[in-house]
């Protein structure tokens, strides 16, 4: 890698601004050193607070991590070699805090108690950066928390902050107010397809098919192209309006892709899982012997419900995630459907199911196919605000029957 930004793909323009930004950086901070300038971004290119926005795998957490990784880099350019650029991608840099969402929320308890801890001097003398992966996740009272801090920063403090769009629903309007805003675009596959043959070693063909099925999501296009169980699941997607022939095949339709859902999530947090009840259980004294060992298994029954509870919260967006990419797999077939209907000189999000789309034109007028694309749409929009998953698949499934 010769630079942080290398795996930002597709996004010269927000590179660039970030990489001007980074420079500025650099610049206070030596100033600052050399007891020139007080070193806040007051009156530089350089700002406090940032919003990163973009589709599903245009890059958001890459961009941000990626700039994080900038701003601490010894030579001010993102140089990928330094130890800051090594510690902040690695994520050990103990100036860099990331905050992914174990749980659907981040709660204001634990937003104060990272704006607090971002407010303090950085240890190796540049910027203190605090990272939320998805601030759309924010809870009101955490936005509120978050954005006294923006409000009056501290001098040497950075926030990013990634979020789907600038929508009141993701971002507050007045944390947006005092952000720079950075926004990135979904990739083209063309793009995607090169970085998975130049860096993964992946075969062109597949490469190609992986990225046009990803819909431009780097990260997805790399898991279809390297896992034959992730290409399993998307045929199974796919095969649905194939086998919605009845109300009870919506039911088990419905079923199976709640399951599929399930098990994909399962598998994706079972290490990190087992992971932290092994290292709280080495923390608890398990297989010690003694007084002390057996008082702290009495007092441990707290600490590991609170695990449980966290790792349950993380199951549970796992599941919405893995669920929310199968129905966007599904709404790219009925969106290839209603191109074909309307002869849209547009390439088709699946090629290999081409062939059913066109047939699936033949049957259904482009007011039919619409319908159905919404239907899709709406469950996506359900499982947002909290409607019970399978309820709202299984509305959706019978939506796409009666079309």
């Amino acid at each position: 890698m010769t630079n942080v930004f290398a795996d930002l793909v597709g996004q010269a323009e927000a590179t660039e601004t970030l990489r001007r930004a980074a420079a500025s950086a650099a610049q206070l901070v030596r100033n600052a050193e050399a007891g020139t300038e007080p070193g806040d971004v007051t009156g530089s290119a350089m700002t406090h607070a940032w919003i990163f926005t973009g589709p599903p795998g245009s890059g958001r957490s890459v961009a941000a991590r990626a700039f994080a990784a900038a701003l601490q880099c010894e030579y001010g350019t993102g140089c990928g070699e330094c130890a800051g650029c090594h510690t902040t991608l690695a994520g050990t840099n103990a100036d860099v805090r990331f905050v992914v969402p174990e749980g659907l929320s981040i709660g204001v308890g634990e937003m104060r108690a990272l704006v607090l801890r971002a407010a303090s001097t950085p240890s190796g003398g540049r910027w203190q950066v605090l990272v939320i992966s998805d601030a759309d996740r924010l809870t009101e009272a955490a936005g509120n928390a978050l954005l006294k801090a923006i409000e009056e920063p501290p001098p040497r403090t950075v926030f990013l902050l990634c979020t789907p769009s600038t929508h009141p629903d993701d971002i507050s309007v007045t944390i947006r107010s005092r952000c720079r805003l950075v926004p990135l675009r979904q990739p083209a596959a063309e793009a995607v397809a090169a970085v998975l043959t130049e860096r993964d070693g992946i075969a062109p063909d597949l490469a190609g098919w992986a990225a046009a099925a990803a819909q431009g999501h780097v990260g997805r296009a790399r898991r279809l192209a390297r896992d034959p169980e992730a290409r399993k699941r998307r045929d199974a997607v796919l095969a649905v309006p194939r086998r919605l022939t009845g109300v009870g095949a919506c039911f088990d339709a419905a079923a199976t892709l709640i399951e599929s859902a399930e098990a994909e999530a399962e598998a994706a947090v079972a290490d990190v899982d087992a992971s932290e009840r092994a290292a709280l259980q080495t923390a608890l004294g398990a297989g010690g012997t003694g007084k002390g060992a057996a008082g702290a298994a009495r007092g441990s029954a707290g600490q590991i419900k609170d695990l449980e509870r966290r790792q349950k919260s993380r199951a549970t967006r796992a599941q919405r995630d893995a669920l929310d990419r199968a129905l966007v797999d599904l709404a790219g077939f009925y969106r290839d459907v209603l191109a074909v209907t309307l002869r849209a000189p547009v390439a088709p999000v699946h090629t290999d199911t081409a062939p059913l789309a066109e047939a699936a034109a033949g049957k259904w007028a482009p007011e039919a196919a619409l319908r159905r694309l919404e239907a899709v749409l709406a469950c996506r929009t359900a499982i947002e605000t909290n409607v019970k998953p399978r309820i709202a698949v299984e509305a959706m499934m019978l939506a796409l029957w009666r079309g």
